[in-house]
C-alpha cells in the first residue's frame, strides 16, 4: 500500500536543516504507527514538489533513513518502510492541544445512560458461545450471496447501486416484502405502506420518536429487549414496564392513558412466550378503547421448526393501530442493518421524512443485492437449511440442559434460537458469567432484561445460534458446574 504524499507535512516548530526536519517527519510518522511496515513511500520528485523543497534533500533523508534501517529500497521500485523498522502495532495520535471544552454542560442530550450490553467482538475464540444474535458462518449461504452482490454491481442495476433515493427505497425489495414476507405473516401491505430501515432497532427508533414525547406514555414489557428500554428512555417519554407471564403481555394490566404499547407477541423476547389469539384479540380490543398504537416487533418469526408460528398481530387489526417491525438482520446476518417498518400510509410518510433527515436511506447496492438473494430463492433455502440445523441444536440443548439439572424458564412455542434459564435463588449470573469466560463459555445474564432498580440477577439466556451441535454437551456441563454445582 501506498502511503499519499498529502499526508506528509514539515512540523514547522521542528529544529535543524531541512533535511534533518523530513527525517523527522518520517521517523515519527513510522514511530506513532501511521507508516507500517512494507507501506510504500511517495518519490522523491513527488515528495520533494509537495513540500516545496529541492529533490536532493529528499534523496539525502531517504538515503540516511536507509543507513539507520528505518526505509528500505526495492530498485526501481522505490523507497518503502522497513521491515525492521520500529512500528508500534496500533496507531494511537497524540492528542492535537488542549481540550479545554466542558463537554458534560455542552451536550444538551446523553445517550450513555443505557445499560444494553455489549458482546464480546472476539465471541468466535470462545469454544461454547451461548451468545445470541451472531452469524454463524457455517449456516450463511456465502456462495450465493456473493453472486447476487456482484450481480447488483453491474451495468443494468447501475441506478440502485448509485442513486440517491432521498426518503425512497429499492422497489424490488419493497415488492418482495409486500408479496411474499407480510403474507407469510397474514399481512397485506401497499408499497407506500413499507419502509427500509437500517435493522429493526432504527425502526423501533423512528416509531418511538414519532410517537412519543415527555408528555406521552409508552408501555413495555418487562422482561423485554433491552436496545428498546434504552430508545424508549431516549424519547424521554413516561415509561411504564409491565411483567409478562407465561402468555406474554396482560392487557388487563395496561393503565388507561398509555399512548404507545411495544410488544413482541409471537416470541417475546426475551422468555420466548407466545402469545394466544385470545390474548391478542383483548390487547387490541384493549388498545381501541384508550385509543393507543401498538408496535409490534415480529422477530425470528422465520426460526418456526416446531410448528407453523402463529399469525402476526397485525394480521388481526382492522383499525390501522398496529405497526409492524421486521428484520432480515437476524435470519442472513446482524451486519446486514437491514429491517422494514409497517403501517398506514399516514405514518409511514412522517417515518420517510425522520429517516431522511437522519440516513437518507439504507444503502442502494445493500438493498439490491439483498432483493436478488431473496427474489432467487436463496433466502428461503437458507431457512430452510438453518431451521434444520437449529431444530438439531435445541434437541441437543434439551437434553443436555436435562442432564445437567439446569431450569428452562421459557423455551417458545414454535422455536427459535434460544432459551430462557433461571438459576437457583442466589445465583448472580453476571458473576458466573465471568467465571464462565474463563472456561471459554459465553452466556447472557438476564438482569440487563429486566427494568428497576430490584430486577432479579438469576435469570440467563442461552442461544444456540452460534455454537455447533457437537460442543453443546460439554459448554453445557461447563454451565452447569458454575450455576448449579
Amino acid at each position: 500500500m501506498a502511503i499519499p504524499v498529502e499526508t506528509f507535512f514539515l512540523n514547522p516548530d521542528t529544529q535543524g536543516t531541512l533535511q534533518a526536519r523530513i527525517q523527522q517527519m518520517i521517523a515519527g510518522g513510522i514511530l506513532s504507527g501511521r507508516f507500517h511496515r512494507g507501506e510504500k513511500l511517495p518519490s522523491t520528485r513527488k515528495l520533494a514538489e509537495h513540500l516545496g523543497v529541492s529533490r536532493i534533500t529528499v534523496t539525502l533523508a531517504y538515503t540516511e533513513m536507509l543507513a539507520n534501517d528505518y526505509l528500505t529500497s526495492r530498485g526501481r521500485s522505490g523507497y518503502f518502510v522497513s521491515d525492521n523498522a520500529p512500528v508500534p502495532p496500533l496507531y494511537a495520535p497524540p492528542t492535537s492541544g488542549q481540550d479545554s471544552v466542558d463537554w458534560d454542560r455542552a451536550i444538551a442530550n446523553s445517550y450513555l445512560e443505557g445499560d444494553t450490553p455489549k458482546k464480546p467482538v472476539d465471541w468466535q475464540s470462545y469454544r461454547y458461545p451461548f451468545v445470541y444474535g451472531q452469524a454463524d458462518p457455517e449456516l450463511f449461504d456465502h456462495a450465493n450471496w456473493r453472486l447476487c452482490a456482484l450481480r447488483a454491481l453491474g451495468q443494468k442495476d447501475f441506478t440502485a447501486l448509485t442513486t440517491d433515493y432521498y426518503d425512497t427505497d429499492d422497489p424490488l425489495l419493497v415488492e418482495f416484502i409486500a408479496r411474499h414476507t407480510l403474507p407469510r405473516r397474514g399481512i397485506s401491505a401497499r408499497p407506500q405502506e413499507i419502509l427500509i430501515t437500517m435493522g429493526a432497532q432504527n425502526a423501533l427508533w423512528l416509531a418511538a420518536h414519532l410517537l412519543l414525547d415527555r408528555d406521552r406514555r409508552a408501555v413495555i414489557e418487562d422482561p423485554c429487549y433491552h436496545a428498546q428500554r434504552d430508545i424508549l428512555r431516549h424519547a424521554r417519554c413516561h415509561l411504564q414496564a409491565i411483567a409478562v407471564d407465561t402468555d406474554g403481555l396482560p392487557p388487563d394490566r395496561i393503565p388507561d392513558g398509555t399512548n404507545v404499547i411495544f410488544v413482541t407477541p409471537s416470541h417475546q423476547s426475551p422468555t420466548n412466550a407466545t402469545m394466544p389469539v385470545a390474548r391478542r384479540d383483548a390487547l387490541l380490543k384493549k388498545a381501541n378503547e384508550i385509543g393507543a398504537v401498538i408496535v409490534e416487533d415480529d422477530y425470528e418469526f422465520e426460526m418456526s421448526f416446531l410448528k407453523s408460528p402463529s399469525p402476526a398481530l397485525k394480521s388481526l387489526d382492522r383499525e390501522g393501530r398496529v405497526i409492524y417491525v421486521g428484520s432480515f438482520s437476524k435470519s442472513l446476518f446482524p451486519g446486514l442493518r437491514l429491517g422494514y417498518l409497517v403501517g398506514s400510509e399516514g405514518f409511514i410518510k412522517e417515518a420517510r421524512a425522520l429517516r431522511a433527515s437522519v440516513l437518507r436511506h439504507p444503502p442502494g447496492h445493500i438493498q439490491r443485492t439483498t432483493a436478488f438473494f431473496l427474489s432467487l430463492g436463496h433466502y428461503d433455502a437458507q431457512i430452510r437449511r438453518m431451521v434444520g440445523i437449529l431444530h438439531n441444536r435445541r434437541k441437543a440443548m434439551e437434553d443436555a440442559i436435562n442432564q445437567t439439572g439446569l431450569r428452562i424458564a421459557g423455551r417458545g412455542a414454535y422455536g427459535g434460537s434460544s432459551l430462557w434459564m433461571k438459576a437457583p435463588d442466589g445465583v448472580d449470573t453476571d458473576q458466573a458469567a465471568i467465571r464462565l469466560r474463563d472456561d471459554s463459555v459465553l452466556l447472557e445474564p438476564g438482569a440487563p432484561f429486566f427494568m428497576g432498580p430490584d430486577r432479579p440477577h438469576n435469570f440467563y439466556r442461552l442461544a444456540y445460534s452460534s455454537i455447533p451441535t457437537a460442543r453443546i454437551a460439554e459448554g453445557i456441563a461447563a454451565v452447569a458446574g458454575v450455576i448449579a454445582p
